[in-house]
């Protein structure tokens, strides 16, 4: 198996501060995982990733607020980091980063500062 992760960032503070229900929460993430693998779907990562379904491998990080999701995303787009930061509409509210599926050493460095959402 190849050593491809996609990782997921999504705000806490939604759920924390915000009192959003944690299955609209889950829903972001699920929008930005579909809307990053439909805008990347014919890169070789991504096909990778595709071919065995049942050995996907996800890591699901919490940024503390929209700021710190927000730094994040310009930082991945600096770099080149393919990505996909949805904005739930009609509000306008970023919500959630998904990445590209990718080699895990070449993206791994980009979320060190996250931590695993609980």
């Amino acid at each position: 198996m190849s050593n491809i992760v996609q990782y997921v960032v999504v705000r806490s503070d939604l759920v924390s501060s915000l009192k959003w229900p944690t299955g609209a929460l889950i829903a972001q993430a699920c929008h930005a995982c579909t809307a990053v693998m439909h805008q990347f779907y014919n890169d070789s990562s991504t096909q990778t990733y595709l071919a065995d379904l049942d050995r996907m491998h996800k890591v699901v990080l919490a940024a503390k607020d929209e700021e710190s999701l927000r730094k994040l995303s310009e930082t991945l787009t600096e770099n080149k980091i393919d990505h996909k930061l949805w904005i739930e509409q009609p509000e306008n509210i970023p919500t959630c980063i998904a990445a590209k599926p990718d080699q895990k050493d070449k993206i791994q460095q980009f979320f060190k500062g996250f931590k695993l959402f609980k």
